[in-house]
């Protein structure tokens, strides 16, 4: 069967989601501040996960400080996801949603992540459940 956009644009987005993993650094999550100490203690602690739309999430109740460190890394992961979607002929939620499949799909052991129905999930040696629609 021949390739249309409308097959391309999954692999498409797979590809540039993949990169943009690789580009920022990690593959356990691709977060803007992994390397900032406060960032690996709350992914550490569970007190942060992977969420399905391709944003860092709060697991359970934040103080303050951990709500701003959140919100502060999802602004940056919202606009280099624009910027990359508009490259890849993608909306900034498909492009979101893509990269969210990736990070999740790269979360290690021991760290949380939103499975498909909303709940919180801590990531065992099996792979993670994921949205049927991930690429």
């Amino acid at each position: 069967m021949p390739m249309t956009d409308r097959t391309r644009k999954p692999i498409r987005l797979a590809l540039a989601a993949g990169a943009l993993s690789l580009a920022l650094g990690s593959l356990a999550a691709p977060a803007f501040a992994q390397r900032d100490p406060a960032y690996e203690a709350a992914r550490q602690s569970g007190q942060v996960g992977e969420k399905t739309d391709g944003y860092l999430g709060v697991v359970g109740g934040a103080s303050p400080g951990l709500r701003k460190m959140v919100d502060d890394i999802n602004i940056k992961r919202r606009a280099l996801y624009a910027e990359k979607a508009q490259a890849a002929g993608a909306t900034l939620q498909e492009y979101a949603f893509t990269a969210g499949c990736l990070a999740v799909a790269r979360t290690a052991p021991g760290e949380k992540y939103q499975a498909p129905d909303g709940s919180w999930q801590t990531r065992t040696s099996a792979p993670p459940v994921r949205n049927p629609k991930c690429p």
